[in-house]
This record gives structure tokens, C-alpha cells and sequence, in this order.
């Protein structure tokens, strides 16, 4: 019941913040071939959960993917919201708590996949399904045309 009430919290908090920030405009992409990108977001101070949510995302990658990443096809990046040099891409994926996006860059079009809400659902409470998960979605953005 107490992981139940932890867990409509954080969701009503990370809906009640997700508003507040707005789009910054275009921002230059610095690679423009065709990736995935899978963006870790965090602030200043972290719960069990959003440990939890970087940890597998980063076994993912070293299990499955380490070709992928050392070839560029796939670029992980984990992003300290609290550091005023990361406002900027906070603000362009609306991001004020802790998020989980993996994005498809296709012909330098990005497709955003928040996955903030299933990494919360499965990250600590099921590691293996969320690893899962997320493997999936990976391996379907790679195979994008």
C-alpha cells in the first residue's frame, strides 16, 4: 500500500510539473546520423526508484547494445536537470523530475518515446521486465528505416 501511495505521488507531481516547462525553440543537433538515443534525466537528489531506473537502462546497454553504443548507432546520455547548463534540453522534452526517454533520430527527424511512467512502473519493483521492455524498444528504433 505505502509502494502504491509512493508511486500516485511521484505520478501526480511529475504531471503537475510537466507543464510548467515549455519548448525552447529548435535545438542544433550535434550528430546527424541516424541514432537512438536513450536520455537519462535526473535532479540533485534521487530515490531508490530513479537509482533503480538508471542502473538497468545502463545494463541494457552493456548487455545487449555495447556494439551499438561504441559505434554511435545508440548514444546514452544522463542529464542532471539541477545544473542550469542542462535547462536547455530540460525545457525542450518538458522535463522537471526524473525521466526515461529513448528517442529514434531518422533523416535528422527525432521520434520522442517517453518512457518515464514504465521505467517508474517496472524499474525496482520488476528489473526484468523493465529491462525487457526497454530492450524492446530499442532494438524496434534501430530497425526504423
Amino acid at each position: 500500500m505505502k509502494k502504491l501511495v509512493v508511486f500516485a505521488l511521484l505520478s501526480v507531481m511529475m504531471i503537475a510539473y510537466s507543464g510548467k516547462a515549455q519548448a525552447a525553440g529548435p535545438q542544433k543537433n550535434t550528430v546527424a546520423k541516424d541514432r537512438v538515443e536513450v536520455m537519462y534525466f535526473h535532479g540533485k537528489q534521487r530515490c531508490v526508484t530513479c537509482r533503480a531506473i538508471e542502473k538497468a537502462t545502463k545494463e541494457v546497454l552493456d548487455t545487449y547494445f555495447v556494439n551499438e553504443v561504441k559505434s554511435g548507432k545508440i548514444q546514452y546520455r544522463i542529464i542532471d536537470i539541477s545544473q542550469p547548463a542542462n535547462e536547455k534540453i530540460a525545457d525542450k522534452y518538458e522535463v522537471s523530475w526524473s525521466s526515461l526517454f529513448v528517442n529514434g533520430w531518422k533523416k535528422g527527424k527525432e521520434t520522442k518515446n517517453n518512457l518515464t511512467e514504465f521505467a517508474f512502473s517496472y524499474a525496482k519493483s520488476s528489473p526484468a521486465q523493465f529491462k525487457t521492455g526497454l530492450k524492446k524498444k530499442i532494438d524496434e528504433l534501430l530497425k526504423q528505416k
